[in-house]
């Protein structure tokens, strides 16, 4: 197989440790902190997972291990969607292993939880994960979407484990498939099984965080990667001056992947679905600020600029917000009855003959396109797809809307030529960037760790991420901390809970402060590629999220 220069190279870098992970493992202890409860809902949280609630956070310190040096043999999934760094979490935790004793082994389930279900595997050799170091993507096993939740499905998982000797499995995922984790190591313990099972926080949008957590993998690189195209595209709107960029980036249930790609490029606009959430912004609200910033920049003679706006937003606009939450309640109760409809027309009616009169206006008052993406199949957890929604063409086109009217008033006398764009994938599977390269090699070597003390239900931690990587600390945290209660497919679910935008933190209140003299100036950043080989103070950089939310 030919690869390519910067692959060969890749390979051969060495991913940097905290330095309490680069003591000999038999010289790392275990360190007990407070004992923990779930964000919310304790009670009903506490009720759900009674074997593994209320467990301690836990840090490593350098002493005398008091770690079992049992033979490990050792599964390990990825679960949803890609994000750059994945490889690295399993090739620290098999180099880890390694180390320990050449004896232990790593199973690697193909294609998600379905793999541990259908005991689908690899064995991984040196030879072969060599084959993935430092590279993007989750093709060294596969992904997938299923959800563990079932007790036949448990079951299974607990006879595959028996077949062959697993002492632990490691899921390395979001938020729902660490609630899967949790699930998951729940079942395990009360049902007298030895197996662990320990969680790797991974996810693009950067929504699986706490006071613990401080970033999740993968969201360095693909903010890097989109903030690299949303300054060519600043780079080219400021050469042409004629069109306005409506840029869509991924994030579904938060702003974090908007906000970062705003304070690396300073585009003109940027929408926060928290900040509309929090203000009770209508659709016509938002419609309104764009037209009223193209406006301004028009009276400027610039008649060009860019707008960033999260997937998610719809979600965020609490009219749509109501009706999405509706519409899902609706479709989950009478899936067949509606699947067995012919046509838009049929299902438009029989959504409106469910709608109380309020949810009637908001759905009707959409562009058709816009209510037949509301209607599209649902995801694996019951929810709207809304990277499905063109939202960043809704806004194009009641803003040209808005515009006419604004002309005819007198109030409008530039030119609006709109461009389009969606930056999702492009992101997701990139090679992942130094700091996510060191991260998850971190984070995977971590998780042994917490296996060798017999430690489940824990998700591996890394803190102190705004220092150089010998500086980090490594740890664990109970991963029912972060659950709440849910409503999924019509019923009330334990999930994790999702970390959206904090509007009084450090990141968004800078960019407040900013804002107004970005939408009509043209301020545009160009943060350029993603540098692997040179200065630290280029090449490790982290996002300026997480370096405002340290006090960088």
């Amino acid at each position: 197989m030919s690869i390519s220069p910067l692959q060969k190279a890749r390979y051969a870098y060495q991913p940097k440790l905290p330095k309490i992970l680069q003591n000999d493992i038999r010289n790392v202890a275990i360190e007990y902190g407070k004992e923990t409860e779930s964000v919310s809902d304790q009670e009903k949280i506490r009720a759900m997972f009674p074997c593994t609630y209320g467990m301690k956070e836990i840090s490593f310190k350098a002493a005398a291990s008091s770690a079992s040096d049992r033979k490990q043999v050792v599964g390990v999934i990825l679960s949803g969607g890609q994000a750059p760094g994945g490889h690295n979490v399993i090739t620290g935790l098999y180099d880890a292993l390694k180390k320990s004793s050449k004896d232990n082994v790593l199973l690697g389930f193909k294609g998600g939880p379905s793999g541990l279900i259908e005991d689908s595997f690899i064995e991984f050799t040196d030879d072969f994960i060599n084959q993935y170091r430092n590279t993007g993507g989750f093709d060294i096993i596969g992904s997938g979407r299923t959800k563990l939740e079932t007790v036949e499905q448990f079951k299974k998982v607990d006879e595959v484990a028996k077949k062959h000797g697993l002492t632990a499995i490691v899921i390395i995922g979001g938020d729902d498939s660490n609630t899967n984790a949790a699930v998951l190591a729940e079942y395990l313990k009360a049902n007298g099984s030895q197996v662990q099972v320990i969680g790797c926080p991974k996810t693009i949008d950067g929504d699986l965080k706490n006071d613990v957590i401080e970033t999740s993998f993968g969201f360095d690189t693909a903010c890097k990667t989109y903030s690299e195209l949303i300054g060519n595209i600043e780079r080219d709107a400021n050469s042409a001056k004629k069109y306005w960029h409506f840029i869509k980036v991924m994030g579904r249930s938060a702003s974090h992947i908007a906000l970062e790609c705003a304070l690396e490029c300073q585009p003109n606009i940027c929408l926060v679905g928290e900040e509309v959430q929090e203000k009770n912004q209508s659709m016509m609200d938002i419609v309104n600020y764009i037209s009223s910033v193209v406006a301004a920049r028009a009276e400027r003679g610039d008649n060009f600029g860019v707008a960033i706006v999260p997937e998610g937003l719809i979600e965020f606009i609490p009219e749509v917000k109501s009706l999405i939450a509706k519409l899902n309640d609706l479709l989950a109760a009478n899936e067949k009855e509606f699947n067995a409809l012919s046509g838009f027309a049929a299902q438009y009616d029989f959504i409106l003959s469910k709608l109380d009169a309020a949810d009637v206006k908001v759905f009707s008052s959409l562009p058709e396109d816009i209510q037949k993406q509301l209607l599209m199949d649902r995801d694996p957890h019951g929810n709207v797809q809304v990277s499905r929604i063109e939202t960043e063409k809704l806004l194009i086109t009641m803003v040209a809307k808005r515009l006419d009217e604004m002309k005819a008033e007198g109030k409008y006398c530039g030119k609006f030529n709109a461009l389009n764009h969606f930056f999702g994938y492009e992101g997701r599977c990139a090679f992942p960037s130094n700091f996510d390269a060191d991260y998850c090699y971190s984070l995977g070597y971590n998780a042994f760790l917490l296996i060798a003390n017999g430690l489940t239900g824990y998700m591996s931690v890394v803190t102190g991420l705004s220092e150089g990587p010998a500086a980090w600390k490594a740890g664990g945290m109970p991963i029912t901390k972060m659950m709440n209660i849910e409503r999924r497919h019509g019923e009330d679910k334990p999930v994790i809970r999702k970390a959206l935008v904090r509007l009084d933190g450090k990141p968004f209140k800078y960019f407040e402060s900013q804002r107004k003299k970005w939408e009509i100036e043209t301020c545009f950043t160009f943060p350029g590629a993603i540098q692997y080989y040179g200065p630290e103070e280029v090449c490790d950089i982290t996002t300026r999220t997480l370096a405002l939310e340290m006090g960088k």
